[in-house]
């Protein structure tokens, strides 16, 4: 059921078709209100638990809600400029200026005429934002991750108006996304041994190990890598075949498949002992570099 009034009211002081452009990060993006809404509504579908299932259903409704407002502001700051084009009360040149103020705003004036499902630099939604793996511990993590990106987009767009009316509904949506991560925190803990992921344990041998890979100035020890949880491999020899393995790779192969290899390998063998012409020799010239001499 759709209710007409907003579940924020949008007062936008003047339209700024640059600024809706930006606006639509949160409308059409990867981390905006539609592809929260489908990842938690797709989620919500396969989910087993009850409590789950009505939490995702009720976050996922809410997101349709948020989509509203943020499409209500776009509308909003397209407005004008969406009217003057219909119109052409304007000329050529000031209806040009008046889209393409501050961004890519002609997208949604000429191509869609209304709030696109697009991005700030208008690529169209993908159905591949939503990167739920149908296992709620995994997926709880990344709906927390994903409301917190979305809080940062909604700060940037609040750090880029001066408009008091957009930034009180941008900082309303902002603080939705606070009470979300807040509930799906509370949905991960509420499982019990919740970590690591999924159903199958690790390898003792190796869950708590820390391989120091990178090493260099900037080394840093902390409770990440160091301390009475790990085994800290700095030597980079016993970061190699951990298995105890001559650490390459191997296949067993029938009499067919080996003569069809060793068929290939003779094709395709190099010659290391040669030094042939190649075209970079044949066309070298300033800047080319040491080239291989062009015999006569």
């Amino acid at each position: 059921m759709h209710n007409k009034r907003l579940m924020y009211t949008v007062r936008v002081s003047e339209p700024n078709p640059g600024l809706a452009s930006m606006m639509l990060e949160q409308f059409g993006g990867a981390d905006g209100e539609l592809a929260a809404a489908m990842r938690y509504f797709t989620q919500a579908l396969g989910e087993e638990d009850a409590g789950r299932k009505d939490l995702l259903m009720d976050i996922a409704t809410e997101e349709l809600s948020h989509l509203e407002v943020i499409g209500s502001i776009v509308a909003m700051l397209n407005r004008g400029a969406k009217a003057q084009l219909a119109e052409a009360q304007l000329e050529e040149n000031e209806l040009y200026l008046t889209m393409n103020q501050g961004g890519a705003s002609h997208i949604s004036n000429i191509l869609y005429g209304g709030v696109p499902l697009t991005n700030s630099v208008g690529l169209p939604w993908r159905a591949e934002y939503i990167d739920s793996r149908g296992d709620p511990t995994c997926d709880l993590r990344s709906n927390i991750a994903a409301e917190s990106r979305a809080k940062i987009v909604y700060e940037r767009l609040i750090a880029i108006t001066d408009d008091p009316g957009i930034k009180d509904a941008l900082s309303f949506l902002m603080t939705r996304e606070i009470a979300h991560q807040k509930s799906f925190e509370k949905a991960l803990y509420a499982i019990e041994d919740n970590f690591p992921t999924g159903k199958l344990p690790g390898m003792p041998a190796f869950t708590d190990k820390f391989m120091n890979s990178s090493q260099g100035p900037g080394d840093t020890e902390g409770s990440w890598n160091t301390g009475p949880q790990w085994e800290r491999i700095d030597d980079y020899d016993d970061q190699m075949a951990v298995d105890g393995g001559d650490g390459t790779a191997s296949v067993n192969l029938g009499a067919s498949d080996l003569a069809a290899v060793e068929k290939l390998a003779l094709r395709t063998k190099s010659m290391p002992d040669e030094d042939p012409v190649t075209g970079v020799d044949l066309g070298a010239g300033p800047g080319a570099g040491a080239t291989t001499a062009i015999r006569h």
